[in-house]
Formats: C-alpha cells, structure tokens, sequence
C-alpha cells in the first residue's frame, strides 16, 4: 500500500518547499522577490527548490527574452489545491504555538 504521507514528504519535505508555496499564493514572484520574502534561505537553495518544484509540477517558471534576464514563478492548479492544507496548518499554528 502506498503511504500517501510519504509521496507528500517527498514532494514537498523539508525547510521551505511549504514556505515557497505559501509566498506565492496568489502571486507571481521574480527569483530575487522571492529570496527577499523567505529569511534564512540561501540563493542556493531556493535555485534547487524551484528545479525541483517545477519537475514536480508544483511551479510555474516563466523566462523572458529580456537584458537582463528576468524569471517569474508562479504556482501550478497543483500547488493551488494546498491552499486549504496551508489555512488550516496556519490555524493550527496559532492555536498551539502562537499566543493571542
């Protein structure tokens, strides 16, 4: 039997796949706007976690013929879809760890 918990950490595990997906809810995000919103993560890391993301059909990369180059992401109907997920890990979040 497959543990669909296993193909979601796979997908999408670690320190900022999520955090990705939660700051382009809604938008579409250059490379540098994107390292900007997310503390902490390296320009390394975000270049492997964006490949990753879009071969796993979770991101949109968009590349204009520009000077200089210019790259927007944006998320696919897939990612999309965490949206409830993402709301409702938010209201867990503040129901246990964030005092109001």
């Amino acid at each position: 039997m497959v543990c669909p918990v296993g193909i979601f950490t796979e997908k999408l595990g670690g320190k900022w796949k999520l955090e990705i997906i939660y700051h382009l809810r809604n938008k579409t995000l250059r490379f540098g706007q994107l390292a900007a919103v997310i503390d902490g993560i390296s320009r390394k890391v975000l270049t492997d976690h964006l490949k990753e993301m879009e071969k796993d059909q979770l991101i949109f990369r968009k590349s204009y013929n520009e000077t200089p180059p210019r790259v927007e992401y944006s998320l696919t109907p897939a990612a999309k879809d965490l949206d409830p997920l993402l709301e409702k890990l938010g209201e867990w979040v503040h129901k246990y760890y964030i005092a109001e």
